[in-house]
């Protein structure tokens, strides 16, 4: 019986890790994503093994803008994720990020580099095997080139990594290829087999072993008490948009809500998007308030239930009251889950996760900064929420 079990239970884990590494290349036809216009903004390349960890761990950098996974490095054209993952055709999966100078420097970027990835690895990258996920820098300019030898030497002389030689090549850059739309953001869009792939790489636990929160601290180089810690926070983001009672709610036409809506806060309101993590107004916001919907007004959360989670979305406890928010199931993403609303103005929140606080349940509201506007302690008699000022005494 025991020997059924077990082959039972192999069967089992065999046909489920089958499906999602089918699934994984099932998903990878469509092609929408471009690099957008970032002219404004400088670029660096960088391949460091699975291109899900290395987009991830560079969009939760200070200063960066926008990260977008694709290939490099190989023989053939426009590759898709089938050519490349077979390793035929010579690419490495790779990012691209875009940054603001003004906030980070290339230098820094490189910090973060060595610090998320195996630089000693010729055969691979943790658990995925083979050239195209090898570690590389790709360098656009001079000055680029002379900062990675510079920062490999450093690296070097600091015998981190006990002996092992550090193999990354440091490499012209040629062109890149947007990676398949599946594997945008995916960290962010599949949060659990992001979570499930990158703890059982090993990817962490060495990160852990030779580095321990250096990674962390080359992310956040401004520092946590640094008043720029959050670029995204801008003056007046936290006036009133519409001049509305949301007792007496009526929806502003389409044209108002695009005049007044950043572009952002329209797509997540109206159309269920998701804004990025760490690269949002309030996922680190301190103060005491409350949050109320960014269209109508209607009280939604309140800061003392707000709770740092890690994830870089503003994460609450609970709503402000009960039928502050309504909850919908969402199959978007294939599985279910619940997808938060303001029950006033039906604009999209974000999402009912069970990863939070085992004293709550394991419940976590992750909501999306562009849906919400914050109303400051000390104003909330002046703007009419006067009430809610009991919640702070």
């Amino acid at each position: 019986m025991k020997t059924f079990i077990f082959l039972l239970c192999g069967v089992v884990v065999g046909v489920f890790i089958y499906t999602w590494h089918n699934q994984r290349k099932s998903n990878t036809g469509v092609r929408t994503a471009t690099t957008g216009d970032f002219s404004a903004y400088e670029v660096a390349t960088f391949a460091g093994g699975c291109f899900w960890c290395t987009e991830s761990d560079f969009e939760k950098t200070d200063g960066v803008v926008e990260v977008i996974s694709g290939y490099t490095g190989g023989e053939i054209q426009n590759p898709t994720y089938n050519q490349v993952s077979g390793g035929a055709t010579k690419h490495r999966e790779a990012v691209q990020v875009y940054y603001d100078p003004q906030v980070v420097m290339y230098e820094q970027l490189l910090d973060v580099f060595w610090r998320h990835t195996d630089p000693t690895d010729a055969g691979g990258s943790f658990g995925d095997r083979g050239n195209q996920y090898t570690s590389a820098i790709y360098y656009h300019t001079a000055i680029q080139k002379a900062a990675a030898q510079k920062s490999k030497e450093a690296l070097v002389s600091q015998d981190i990594f006990e002996g092992r030689e550090v193999v990354t090549p440091i490499l012209e850059f040629g062109a890149f290829w947007v990676a398949e739309d599946y594997h945008q953001d995916y960290h962010r869009e599949n949060p659990r087999r992001y979570t499930f792939y990158r703890n059982g790489s090993g990817r962490n636990d060495f990160i852990a072993k030779y580095w321990g929160d250096g990674l962390k601290k080359a992310q956040n180089h401004n520092g946590k008490e640094s008043a720029s810690k959050n670029p995204y926070y801008t003056p007046g983001r936290d006036n009133k948009l519409f001049d509305i009672d949301y007792t007496k709610f009526t929806k502003p036409t389409e044209q108002e809500l695009r005049e007044k809506l950043t572009d952002i806060q329209y797509r997540v309101t109206q159309e269920e998007g998701t804004e990025r993590p760490f690269h949002n107004e309030y996922w680190d916001n301190k103060k005491e308030g409350i949050y109320v919907d960014i269209i109508s007004g209607e009280p939604l959360y309140s800061s003392t239930d707000k709770f740092d989670s890690g994830t870089g979305w503003p994460s609450f406890l609970k709503a402000i009251k009960g039928d502050a928010v309504t909850e919908h199931d969402d199959y978007k993403l294939i599985v279910r889950r619940t997808e938060v609303r303001s029950a006033v103005a039906d604009s999209h929140l974000g999402h009912i996760l069970l990863d939070g606080p085992e004293s709550n349940d394991r419940i976590r509201h992750c909501i999306n900064s562009a849906a919400i506007r914050f109303v400051p302690k000390e104003d909330l008699e002046e703007q009419g929420y006067g009430t809610y000022l009991s919640l702070f005494e």
